[in-house]
């Protein structure tokens, strides 16, 4: 009886062993898709000099994060979701990308559902701090702005000002400057503990080089230094 008993229990930790090790290795894939599309979207965004973002607002970032294919959409009160990925520069390049989340309301006249990929650019030490919190709101705890586009754009200084993000915004193929305000960000902790294990946060990945991303979410670091290589 003591034998049956002991053999179940040891099945069954198996069972929970082996679970564990399925939801780890997909929670892995999940942000290595994130990572994928990430750097998918920058490509097609950067693709086009006279549309896209300038080199000069690029070469200024201190952190770059992207949010491919965020869902926006409702009748009346509008709600937006959606996932993405940070990379701040540091000594050694580009750092191991950090896992966020979106999620956004608002009310006026709306309905039906759009997708639209979404590019912050951090421009100072001051808008990156802000990354290293669990949860921050756009235009409320970080002062953002509509970024500028195309080379024309970029001989302009304006941008320089006083914004601490620059927002993009791109659906059905129109890539423009967006004003971004009212949403929250915040870390996807559940990813970061599967991809760089207990114990990591934000600052240790994006700041402090403290963190080795894996090649399974090394492609968006790796598009970012295909367009901007500065060093700090």
């Amino acid at each position: 009886m003591k034998g049956r008993r002991f053999l179940r229990v040891f099945v069954i930790l198996c069972l929970i062993q082996a679970g564990g090790v399925v939801f780890a290795q997909d929670k892995l894939k999940d942000a290595s898709d994130e990572s994928v599309k990430a750097a998918k979207t920058l490509d097609e965004i950067m693709r086009i000099p006279e549309k896209a973002i300038p080199q000069s607002v690029f070469d200024s970032a201190e952190c770059v994060a992207v949010f491919p294919s965020t869902i926006k959409g409702g009748f009346i009160v509008g709600a937006q979701k959606g996932d993405g990925v940070v990379s701040c520069r540091t000594a050694r390049g580009w750092s191991a990308p950090v896992f966020l989340h979106m999620t956004g309301g608002s009310v006026g006249a709306q309905i039906g559902v759009q997708s639209t990929d979404f590019v912050l650019l951090f421009m100072n030490r001051s808008g990156a701090d802000h990354l290293l919190k669990n949860e921050f709101t756009v235009g409320a705890e970080a002062s953002v702005a509509a970024g500028p586009v195309g080379r024309e754009a970029g001989a302009s200084t304006d941008w320089k000002l006083n914004a601490e993000i620059l927002s993009y915004s791109r659906s059905k193929g129109l890539f423009v400057g967006a004003a971004l305000n009212g949403v929250k960000i915040s870390t996807d902790n559940s990813d970061m503990k599967h991809v760089y294990g207990a114990g990591y946060n934000a600052r240790d990945t994006l700041l402090e080089n403290k963190v080795e991303a894996p090649p399974a979410v090394r492609a968006f670091p790796e598009a970012l230094s295909g367009y901007s290589s500065r060093k700090e």
